[in-house]
């Protein structure tokens, strides 16, 4: 017998043991995949990491988008990396402007709508910075991201109710944001199985390796809290704690420089948080209120430069749909690796049973017991053929627990608000906003609030 003959019966006693524990090396049968708002730029990296799944050589990718120039060209994207990648005699394609007439037998539905276009994003941002509330990205807390969760909510909710009557065992994985907020809201009203996909945890601990220069893989991390506001409660190396090489580190000018938010807030609480400088000072009251404090702490780009996601993102969405056109001129390749979007590693885990770790938004429910139960918060989660099942974090560090709290109340009235199409809970949540709260009284915040309503009103039906 030889060496090769051996290996080969070991590796079918292997997967005789495997499958009567219901464990497979590989994808067993043809998936169905739904993607809404194709036009979104995680089209290309989600449907090829899809298609990097070992063994997933079989299925259907079902695009729905509103706007059929776009769709158009998303189905021509797809098909190609499907060709690419030498899945085109199992892998089928169907676009279309109609969500029910593919949502029936999905077994995994991404979301990633975008209610409004860009039509409402300087008004999100302009507005706003008119009574002083300067945003650097804006859409997933303060008036921007309020006002996109009451554009958004509404239509997600319906989506929700599309999948509970057409494919109810099928699995949401949400992109779109304000994540807390649209997670929250479909806790509260609907029974689809919804998570909340964000790369804060991914891109952050990637970044810590390259700040205290060490291999990313030796790296150990526990992380907890709220989507954009979670926190490495841990960080080690072969069981040594990393933060005092951390705080070393930080006072390298060059280092503080590309994450001085972060750095400070970490200086004070005594953690370092997922999400970046920019996005993160929205969260708190003590970065942005005042001119000479943003001087002070914000820069360029995603480290706080004020307007940047309003300035910046009609361009790259008008980026991403040339690259589209440019692949399938054939004047560029289409992106073939797979990324560390959690998207396929949840559908591979749940398809082969073997379980993969991610950190999705989930409802509370005794998570992190000093946070409020009846919020979301993100967590370790444990996927597998179950299902994915979130893990017990227990009690975050008070002063961390403050920041997220403070954050939870406003999602708690503007999942609420979105619900009930309630332009006073809004105006509520917003005199809850961290930021806000700190640069304006509750009376200009309610004229700014009308002022957004009358501005978006195209947009904001039933409100």
């Amino acid at each position: 017998m030889t060496e090769e003959d051996t290996e080969s019966r070991g590796h079918a006693a292997h997967v005789k043991v495997a499958k009567n524990l219901g464990i497979f090396d590989s994808v067993q049968r043809p998936v169905k995949v739904v993607f809404l708002g194709a036009g979104s730029m995680f089209l290309e990296p989600l449907t090829k990491d899809v298609l990097n799944i070992p063994g997933a050589d079989e299925g259907e990718f079902a695009l729905v988008d509103i706007d059929g120039d776009r769709l158009e060209m998303a189905e021509a994207l797809t098909k190609i990396i499907i060709e690419r990648m030498g899945k085109a005699g199992g892998w089928s394609v169907k676009a279309t402007t109609e969500r029910r007439e593919v949502l029936a037998g999905a077994d995994y539905v991404i979301n990633c709508i975008e209610v409004s276009g860009k039509d409402c994003i300087h008004l999100d941002n302009g507005i706003p910075l008119r009574y002083g509330v300067d945003q650097c990205i804006g859409d997933t807390i303060g008036p921007g991201g309020l006002f996109k969760a009451l554009r958004t909510v509404p239509v997600f909710l319906e989506v929700l109710k599309d999948v509970e009557q057409q494919c109810p065992k099928a699995w949401v994985l949400n992109y779109t944001n304000p994540m807390s907020i649209m997670c929250l809201s479909a806790a509260r009203t609907s029974s689809a199985k919804v998570v909340g996909l964000c790369h804060s945890v991914q891109n952050t601990t990637h970044e810590l390796a390259r700040y205290m220069d060490i291999p990313y893989a030796e790296m150990t991390w526990t992380c907890a809290g709220i989507n954009h506001l979670a926190w490495f409660t841990e960080l080690s190396r072969n069981g040594e704690d990393l933060y005092p090489l951390l705080f070393e580190r930080a006072n390298d000018p060059k280092i503080w420089e590309a994450d001085p938010v972060r750095f400070d807030v970490m200086h004070y609480f005594g953690r370092f948080v997922t999400e970046s400088s920019g996005h993160f000072s929205e969260y708190v009251p003590y970065y942005r209120k005042r001119p000479e404090l943003i001087k002070k702490y914000c820069r360029s780009g995603f480290r706080g430069q004020g307007g940047f996601y309003a300035d910046s993102w009609p361009q790259w969405r008008k980026d991403c749909d040339q690259r589209r056109r440019d692949v399938i001129a054939g004047k560029d390749e289409p992106e073939l690796q797979r990324s560390w979007e959690y998207a396929s590693f949840i559908i591979e885990a749940m398809e082969t049973n073997r379980p993969f770790i991610i950190h999705g938004t989930v409802p509370n429910e005794g998570l992190i017991t000093n946070l409020p139960a009846d919020g979301v918060v993100e967590v370790a989660c444990v996927c597998d053929r179950r299902g994915i099942t979130p893990t017990h974090f227990g009690k975050l560090a008070p002063q961390l627990a403050g920041l997220c709290d403070a954050n939870m109340r406003m999602f708690d009235l503007a999942a609420d608000a979105c619900i009930n199409h309630s332009r006073e809970l809004a105006t509520q949540a917003l005199m809850l906003d961290p930021l806000t709260a700190a640069v304006c009284c509750p009376a200009e915040i309610k004229q700014m609030t009308e002022e957004l309503f009358e501005a978006e009103k195209d947009f904001l039906p039933g409100f």
